[in-house]
């Protein structure tokens, strides 16, 4: 035997959702893609934007939320920054960690594609049943949970 522990069933079947999950990710990262281009954006530009639209973050908040690296996200402010779509504030609370924040315009462009993404999640969403769409957001959540609780 080599020690390693074999697989349960519902470990089997986890593993089948994350790859499943893999798969509907690039799939939604395809469909931002064609989303922001007419309005001058990417799907990494809307992903960081949409962190802060009710209320500015650190670069490292928008990070931990987004479960992405601090570079990339500091890689991406820094570039809306220099565009006008965003802009970096004061924060009362950290004296080098300044809050990130959209501009007018930043707003301005996520708004224009309200149009684009509600056409789309109305057209996907129309193919499955809302209470399964239901039952899937809580089991995601269910799973987020346990990942940021899981400690080994």
């Amino acid at each position: 035997m080599s020690g390693v522990e074999p697989r349960t069933e519902a470990g089997d079947v986890l593993t089948e959702v994350v790859m499943r999950t893999f798969r509907l990710y690039g799939g939604f990262l395809e469909a931002a893609e064609v989303m922001t281009r007419p309005v001058g954006l990417t799907a990494a530009w809307w992903q960081v934007l949409g962190a802060v639209l009710r209320r500015p973050l650190t670069v490292s908040g928008i990070a931990r939320e987004m479960s992405l690296t601090r570079q990339s996200v500091q890689r991406i402010a820094d570039l809306l920054v220099e565009k006008g779509l965003a802009e970096y504030l004061p924060n009362p609370a950290h004296k080098r960690a300044k809050l990130f924040r959209p501009t007018a315009e930043g707003h301005a462009a996520v708004a224009r594609l309200a149009e684009a993404q509600h056409a789309f999640t109305n057209r996907i969403s129309a193919q499955v049943d809302l209470a399964d769409l239901r039952t899937t957001l809580h089991v995601m959540d269910r799973l987020i949970t346990a990942l940021e609780t899981d400690h080994p």
